[in-house]
């Protein structure tokens, strides 16, 4: 996927509601620092600035980092962005009070040092959530890769995730509504772990 084309497109690929897992969950994440992994347009970063969270979104997108600003800026809120490739990306050690994976897919060679990474990077009684299509999505084709391999399951996020304490961790079928690329009945992963 070429995602600076993706996002040149007129609109918001994915929307510009939050994501709704995030949402249901995001009073479960201390207040301070978090970092977005794969944050494409902005809408999770200003949403959680909203709420006066420090954000950091990390995209290998320019072009979706671009929106991203300048929805920040149309919102009247304070994002930081950082262009990057997520396999090159390094995550400094207990600086975070919060990461969010929202729809981070990429090959298992990158997410597992990056998962790893994460839960380094998390202050203790910080909170990882992340949610991704599941290795069952390619039954329903309503969106995702199309690579096996940047699909999860929950036992091997688990071991991904080691060093996190699993408050809430399940695959489950949804409906989902964010965008024109993320529409209809989709299988996901939801995971909130907490360093402790």
């Amino acid at each position: 996927m070429d995602w600076d084309e993706c996002y040149s497109e007129p609109g918001f690929a994915h929307g510009i509601a939050p994501n709704e897992f995030l949402v249901s969950v995001v009073g479960r994440i201390p207040k301070g620092k978090i970092l977005s992994l794969a944050e494409g347009e902005g809408k999770n970063a200003v949403y959680l600035a909203s709420l006066g969270y420090e954000v950091t979104g990390v995209d290998g997108s320019i072009v979706g980092l671009h929106k991203a600003a300048t929805m920040a800026t149309e919102r009247g809120v304070t994002i930081t962005t950082i262009h990057a490739d997520l396999g090159l990306f390094k995550i400094e050690a207990e600086q975070w009070n919060g990461i969010v994976a929202c729809y981070c897919h990429v090959p298992s060679a990158i997410r597992i040092p990056l998962h790893h990474a994460a839960v380094r990077g998390l202050k203790s009684g910080g909170v990882f959530v992340l949610e991704a299509f599941s290795t069952e999505q390619f039954i329903y084709d309503t969106d995702g890769p199309h690579s096996l391999d940047m699909l999860m399951k929950l036992d091997d996020l688990k071991q991904e995730l080691a060093g996190l304490e699993f408050a809430h961790a399940v695959q489950i079928i949804r409906e989902a509504q964010e965008g024109s690329r993320h529409a209809g009945v989709v299988s996901v992963i939801q995971v909130v772990g907490v360093k402790p």
